[in-house]
């Protein structure tokens, strides 16, 4: 019995978790693809999502918005500066 409780446990987390994620993610690839369409670049999915990524994982490490977008934004910036394959 414990056992199921302590799983029951576990599953909550990891869907509050995933649907945090997703909610994050969904406001982050829209802002994306806004800033490409204003700076009259091509929308690519590839590249929104590795930004996203990126500020996912900055913006949990940090709890700074900013920060995470800043570096992010230029850590995309430089990639296709160096015309590097995202």
């Amino acid at each position: 019995m414990n056992l199921i409780i302590l799983l029951n446990s576990f599953n909550s987390y990891y869907l509050a978790q995933t649907k945090h994620n997703s909610l994050i993610k969904l406001f982050c690839l829209q802002s994306v693809k806004e800033e490409m369409l204003k700076a009259k670049m091509v929308y690519s999915e590839e590249i929104a999502n590795e930004t996203c990524d990126c500020y996912y994982e900055e913006f949990i490490q940090t709890s700074s918005h900013q920060y995470a977008k800043t570096k992010c934004r230029l850590e995309t910036k430089e990639n296709l500066k160096n015309n590097r394959k995202i």
